[in-house]
């Protein structure tokens, strides 16, 4: 039964901006309480909006649902939205680094809690190296598009600007290329920033939300006068196969286009470091998910509308609808700046949420002491950030990741499951905890939250089922060889 022990969950939770991080810990050095309500939304947003707009949306409509993407949208939004609900009810009542790590720990025992820390190690560490790949090809190609201004190609060669393999057909094989450069240099520079502090990490994210805020806008202002209803006819293309249209394709979409949701419980990850965690975090969390999925919606609805879904299947289907528009040739290049800022904001939010886990698991013991110091001066888990970046840079210089862009969203899908579970299990555990969030009608959310993203999380298994199945058995050989001896909880 150890393997199912729990953290004791404090009577009040209540904290305020000046008290430490982490009171277990008095004269520890901690985690700096700096962030107010609209950072965390901002958060939200930068996490969000990104890789899904500029990439998965054109790709997702092209192979799986069609114009119906929208509605894959939905689906995958209204998933979301049970979960945040959870979380937000969560991460007021438990104001502590970790998200769902944290949660499952003090609900559903260490095993557990170790799975979904696992999972969230999958989310965020392998989705800063994927985002970084489709950043170090934005990147190359508004390079590109500058020479054409300049007269000159200042673009890097394809050996420079792509991995020397690429996985094709469940086989690695030689792309000619050398080392990913620009992925590895945009890890680089977002780790530098997490490293000098939070509060700086949150002021830059703030101005890069701004920008591809602006460019989304006017990707929508000046692209609805070319939608021809045409285009969205018929809106669920009849079904050519197992997740290929039809409302299965649609089912399909929205297990794709989930990969754009990730990083929305990042936010939760940085409730050690809000000001006031009981009211800001519920805002922060469900005020980026509303946001985020009007965003998603009209943006689909207008890309679709513009060109045929079925040549949307390109790396950059934003930047390829508008190159059939010669009017709207001018805006291209702000879209490839606004996809540059978008991506780079999604890896500056992932990367905090995967140290913080790393510095939850750590104070927890179940990973080493290294991840849990904190720098004396800006108040972060600095070593644990020089690790993660350096392992994503690794990874996004060198390895094929497009194939791990399902396997993020699955980890993604169980660890809002875990969420959902353990809100309806702390309810009855402990009822008497004070909740400054309280999930309405938590009978019904909490279940319906659960099994939407267990059923999303199974229909992508189907297909990824073998790397998701290595990946949870390296996670179990860690934890009973390292883990259950070392945790904090084992040596009383």
């Amino acid at each position: 039964m150890d393997l199912f022990r729990t953290k004791i969950v404090s009577n009040d939770p209540h904290v305020d901006a000046g008290e430490p991080a982490d009171p277990a810990q008095p004269g520890a050095q901690t985690l700096k309480r700096a962030l107010t309500a609209r950072q965390l939304v901002l958060l939200g947003i930068g996490a969000v909006i990104g890789a899904g707009i500029f990439v998965m949306t054109g790709q997702a409509a092209a192979n799986h649902a069609g114009p119906a993407i929208t509605l894959s949208f939905v689906i995958a939004g209204f998933a979301c939205a049970l979960a945040g609900l959870c979380y937000a009810e969560f991460s007021s009542m438990l104001p502590v680094s970790g998200s769902a790590y944290s949660y499952a720990y003090a609900t559903l025992g260490e095993l557990v809690a170790w799975f979904i820390g696992w999972m969230l190690v999958l989310e965020y560490l392998v989705a800063v190296a994927t985002v970084a790949v489709g950043w170090g090809g934005y990147f190359n190609g508004l390079l590109q598009s500058i020479s054409g201004y300049l007269g000159t190609s200042i673009a890097l060669p394809d050996a420079l600007a792509n991995a020397p393999l690429r996985y094709t057909q469940h086989t690695l094989v030689s792309t000619g290329g050398i080392i990913n450069i620009p992925a590895i240099m945009i890890v680089v520079a977002i780790a530098s920033l997490c490293y000098r502090g939070i509060s700086q990490s949150a002021f830059v994210n703030s101005i890069i939300v701004a920008i591809k805020l602006t460019v989304i806008f006017l990707f929508v202002v000046f692209a609805i006068k070319h939608v021809n209803p045409d285009n969205w006819q018929p809106f669920i293309p009849p079904a050519e196969g197992p997740g290929k249209f039809g409302m299965d394709g649609v089912i399909r979409g929205a297990t794709v286009v989930f990969f754009a949701y990730i990083g929305f419980d990042a936010v939760s990850t940085a409730a050690s470091e809000a000001k006031n965690p009981q009211r800001d975090m519920p805002i922060g969390i469900l005020g980026s998910l509303i946001l985020c999925t009007i965003v998603y919606i009209v943006v689909s609805g207008v890309l679709t509308g513009i060109m045929p879904y079925h040549l949307l299947g390109t790396a950059k289907p934003v930047a390829t609808a508008l190159e059939t528009y010669p009017d709207l040739t001018w805006l291209k290049l702000f879209v490839e700046i606004g996809a540059i800022a978008g991506l780079s904001s999604v890896i500056l939010v992932m990367m905090i949420g995967q140290t913080r886990v790393f510095y939850a698991m750590s104070r927890d013991g179940l990973i080493g002491n290294f991840f849990g110091r904190v720098h004396p001066r800006f108040q972060t888990p600095y070593l644990g950030t020089i690790f993660v970046g350096a392992v994503a840079a690794l990874l996004a210089g060198l390895l094929p990741l497009d194939v791990l862009g399902d396997l993020v969203s699955m980890g993604t899908l169980l660890a809002f499951a875990t969420v959902c579970i353990g809100v309806l299990v702390l309810r009855y555990t402990k009822p008497d905890l004070p909740r400054p969030f309280r999930v309405p009608f938590a009978w019904l959310i909490c279940p319906l939250g659960a099994a939407a993203c267990l059923y999303l999380f199974f229909r992508a298994f189907l297909d990824n089922w073998l790397w998701m199945s290595v990946w949870i058995v390296v996670g179990f050989i860690i934890y009973f060889v390292y883990s259950r001896h070392h945790s904090k909880l084992a040596k009383g």
